[in-house]
């Protein structure tokens, strides 16, 4: 409806006019609102003043009446005869009269006569005997008391003969005559209520309809007393506003009167003046309405001629004329026109270049290249693309600057381009030291040979600035339909095949659903790993470290099982590498250390005392902690730091080794013993080992398992043996899976092993089992091994001197 500028206009003046008419109705409901409930105010409160007054006049009747009793001859000669029967007929009597609802003789002592028709509670009572001390004290007594579930005035006076011998109490009731009698005098609904303790409230009196006083007295329900106070009320769609005062309190009743004014009935007289204001507010609306539209036709009319002129515009027409009628400002946009028609051109292609093509090196960029693949999947049969990522570049922009390799960058898009034997135009830089390039209508293999083209352009150096750069690149390959059938997975399959060729060192790799599967399942894994802990997923398992001397049980070694709820058994392999970069290898090494300290503790129990090895990353070293960290797992499990061996690998100890010595010292000093873990392997820095505060080598499996066959691995075993035990260090050797490996490990002077020969990595809790089974069979084979001769006997005992 409001699409065009015409009608904009035309309803901006209606929508004006229509505020302000709004706002001017607003602030005279508000005030005709504010008004009439400032009238209702000043109303309850002279209202209260009348009803106030009426109370004294009433009280003033009822203590001349009173007063006329007390000194009446006969009355005073009933009292000083001590004639009852005469007495209460005199009350009664007198009281009726003035129009008390009854009246009561109190002795000087403090008893009541009472006409035999009403009964006073106990409540009553102690409110009457309240007025009669006011009474011997100022001479008299005004006060109200709840009576018979009813609220009362009540007056004292004295009788004197010509003491003091008694007082008469007359109560006036607070009921329908007196609330009709307000009502009348000062327009206000009256309502007298009496609340019990827990909060239920009767009226006793009201002049408000009988279908309001249930609304009246649920307002006031849960309150059990109530000062002055102001209240709204809603009945029948009807507003009040009324004024409540507090009348009597007893013991667990409170009487109040409600003062009560009719909203509407206040604001009535306003009604038409606001009927008035709507009637002009229509007058008003139409005649804006007429005038907003032939305004907006004026305005438009020259701007509709203009939004021609856009359209042809945009549909790359720029020869036609341009409109200039309507006025100064029409003629300044019509100049403005002109002057973007001469630039709209030289834009769209500078445009169209920022957008597909690369500043850096003239080529399409990612946009375009996404573009011209997606026109290859639907005009061709088959294509397929190579996504390449140069190897050491961030070095050469690190060592270089920024500007050489820029120059490199384009120096690699010019050999690519002339070249590799693709069609040009099909080569893109992605970004970075990405490339990609599209092969229409190509098989597998002619895509892997221009690859291998791309891969030996590479290998002549670039000169720049008498620089020779050596460059290799890392290429995966994809492609349609086999690999997917949108750019979008083609791109991210050959970015999975790139990132795969770059770190397997195979430099052009064909993408592999398996692989990319793999690292899905990975990082999936990783994101379950945060919740095995507390699951309790995570398993102890151990592998026995035995004497190769005696094949007696040494220590243990302790290693990390998952058992997934859906996948089964997880290797360490497949999440260990993962918790390392992540860093979440914190929790689960405290997990291995809580959990071996528990078994070391039920170990001792049964009288078994080996010695736990745990591994400690590298990200475990960087903890400054980890010490206090250990101790405080010590100590909750009562063992000793002793009973443990942390084993840390080279590398882990080469990534810092000044923070990795202070955390290894700390353990140390707490007792633990310290393993270099597959000693070898690693990036072994004598000066270091000599430094560090170690007391076991382990030799790596890589070499135990081959060295019977393999010369030089049993060479370097034997070299590793003899430099531990020159340094006084406990050697232990991986990988023993035979009876050959054991003897000759024995030979050399290794003090123990593990393997599969003597135990594979066991539950923790069937270790107790397993060293019963170990102990009978290796007394067994002890056994038959010095059966067999001395000369075997003789080669272990020279290996030990040795």
């Amino acid at each position: 409806m409001f699409k065009t500028l015409e009608r904009r206009i035309a309803a901006l003046l209606l929508i004006l006019l229509l505020l302000v008419q709004l706002a001017g109705f607003m602030v005279i409901q508000n005030a005709i609102s504010r008004n009439g409930r400032a009238v209702i105010a000043d109303e309850l409160v002279v209202g209260e003043r009348v009803f106030r007054r009426l109370l004294k006049q009433n009280a003033d009747m009822l203590t001349q009446g009173a007063q006329l009793l007390a000194k009446d001859y006969g009355f005073l000669s009933a009292i000083a005869s001590g004639d009852d029967e005469t007495i209460t007929s005199a009350l009664t009597n007198h009281g009726g009269r003035i129009g008390a609802s009854f009246t009561v003789m109190v002795n000087a002592d403090r008893g009541f006569r009472v006409d035999s028709s009403h009964a006073l509670s106990d409540p009553a009572r102690r409110r009457i005997l309240q007025l009669v001390d006011a009474a011997e004290r100022d001479g008299s007594a005004v006060g109200t008391g709840i009576i018979e579930n009813g609220p009362f005035q009540i007056v004292v006076v004295p009788v004197k003969a010509p003491v003091v011998v008694g007082w008469v109490v007359m109560a006036f009731p607070m009921d329908q005559r007196l609330a009709a009698d307000m009502l009348a005098l000062s327009s206000l609904e009256t309502s007298f209520l009496v609340g019990s303790a827990g909060g239920a409230w009767t009226a006793s009196a009201t002049t408000l309809a009988p279908n309001a006083i249930a609304t009246l007295t649920s307002a006031l329900d849960g309150r059990s007393t109530l000062r002055r106070a102001t209240i709204d009320i809603s009945i029948a769609d009807d507003q009040y506003a009324g004024l409540l005062g507090e009348l009597a309190i007893g013991d667990a009743q409170t009487a109040v009167v409600v003062l009560q004014r009719s909203v509407d009935a206040a604001i009535a007289p306003y009604r038409a003046l606001q009927m008035t204001l709507l009637i002009l507010t229509a007058a008003g609306i139409a005649i804006a309405a007429f005038i907003g539209i032939v305004t907006a036709r004026r305005i438009t009319e020259p701007l509709r001629e203009l939004t021609s002129t856009a359209r042809r515009f945009g549909a790359g027409d720029y020869d036609g004329p341009i409109p200039t009628g309507g006025g100064e400002e029409i003629a300044e946009l019509s100049r403005a026109f002109g002057v973007m028609r001469s630039g709209i051109a030289k834009r769209e292609a500078e445009i169209h270049k920022l957008a597909y093509w690369d500043s850096l090196t003239d080529l399409p960029n990612r946009a375009h290249f996404a573009r011209k693949l997606r026109q290859a999947i639907e005009g061709a049969g088959s294509c397929h693309i190579l996504m390449m990522d140069l190897d050491r570049f961030k070095n050469v922009n690190d060592v270089l600057g920024q500007s050489f390799g820029d120059a490199l960058l384009r120096s690699v898009a010019q050999r690519l381009v002339t070249d590799s034997g693709a069609d040009p135009a099909n080569i893109a830089r992605l970004g970075g030291d990405e490339f990609a390039i599209l092969l229409v209508d190509v098989t597998l293999e002619d895509a892997q040979q221009v690859a291998l083209r791309i891969l030996k352009l590479l290998e002549v150096p670039i000169v720049l600035d008498d620089q020779a750069v050596d460059l290799g690149a890392g290429i995966g390959i994809a492609g349609y339909p086999q690999h997917g059938g949108d750019p979008e997975s083609l791109l991210s399959r050959a970015e999975v095949a790139m990132h795969v060729a770059k770190r397997s060192g195979n430099q052009a790799v064909v993408y592999d659903a398996a692989t990319d599967e793999s690292s899905q399942q990975s990082l999936s894994l990783l994101g379950e790993l945060r919740r095995a802990v507390d699951r309790n997923e995570l398993k102890l398992y151990v592998q026995p470290k035995l004497s190769l001397l005696t094949g007696e049980v040494t220590g243990l070694e302790a290693l990390v099982r998952w058992v997934h709820p859906q996948r089964g058994m997880i290797f360490p392999d497949q999440f260990i590498a993962f918790s390392e970069k992540t860093g979440f290898i914190r929790v689960i090494t405290l997990w291995m250390l809580d959990r071996a300290a528990a078994l070391c503790s039920a170990l001792a129990a049964e009288g078994m005392y080996p010695k736990l090895s745990v591994n400690i990353s590298a990200r475990d070293l960087m903890d400054q902690d980890l010490a206090a960290k250990f101790s405080e797992i010590m100590f909750r499990h009562k063992v000793s730091a002793a009973s443990f061996c942390l084993e840390i690998t080279e590398s882990a100890i080469m990534d810092d080794p000044v923070r990795a010595q202070n955390t290894l010292e700390s353990l140390h000093a707490l007792g633990a013993e310290l393993s270099i873990d597959d000693f070898g392997t690693g990036y072994s820095s004598l000066a270091y080992l000599k430094q560090l505060p170690v007391d076991e080598l382990k030799i790596d499996k890589s070499f135990v398992m081959n060295m019977e066959h393999d010369a030089n691995d049993a060479k370097i075993v034997r070299s590793t043996v003899d430099l531990g035990r020159n340094l006084g260090l406990r050697v232990v050797a991986e990988g023993i899976e035979s009876d050959k490996a054991w003897e000759l490990l024995a030979q050399m002077g290794c003090h123990s092993g593990q393997g599969y020969l003597m135990s594979r990595p066991i539950p923790a809790n069937e270790f107790s089992a397993w060293t019963r089974r170990w102990t009978v069979g290796n007394t067994a084979r002890r056994q038959a091994g010095s059966d067999a001769g001395a000369g075997h006997a003789m080669a272990i005992e020279v290996g030990e001197d040795a």
